[in-house]
């Protein structure tokens, strides 16, 4: 794999990654403010959709997404798409940094199984 398309693939994976670090802090900040006990679901999925967390994790999401389809065009779709797992990687590490999500030992396990799986696919 060259080097240009490996750095596509980080950086859509990382995007998209950032992306649900904002989707969760734009969802937090509307449960917060007390969208969630509106009478109507309209009225929350709009609290949801216009929160600035979530148009900026759609936006990060999207610019991903096209990066995306720049590695699709360079390389096979089953070389590729094990490094979408490096996503789990980063969300586990993004949620313990900035949620204080738990990192038990099972999770950090199956997430060294993900890496693990990841760098075998890598090398092939």
């Amino acid at each position: 794999m060259r080097s240009g398309t490996l750095a596509l693939i980080l950086l859509s994976v990382t995007l998209s990654a950032c992306a649900q670090v904002l989707f969760k802090l734009g969802v937090s900040g509307v449960m917060a403010r007390g969208a969630e006990a509106s009478t109507s679901m309209l009225a929350r999925m709009l609290a949801f959709l216009l929160s600035p967390g979530v148009i900026g994790g759609l936006t990060l999401y999207g610019i991903g997404t096209v990066l995306w389809l720049g590695v699709l065009s360079r390389t096979e779709l089953s070389q590729a798409y094990p490094f979408v797992g490096l996503g789990f990687i980063l969300t586990a590490l993004f949620g313990y940094l900035f949620f204080q999500d738990t990192l038990n030992g099972t999770r950090i396990i199956g997430t060294l199984l993900v890496t693990a799986g990841i760098v075998l696919v890598a090398r092939s």
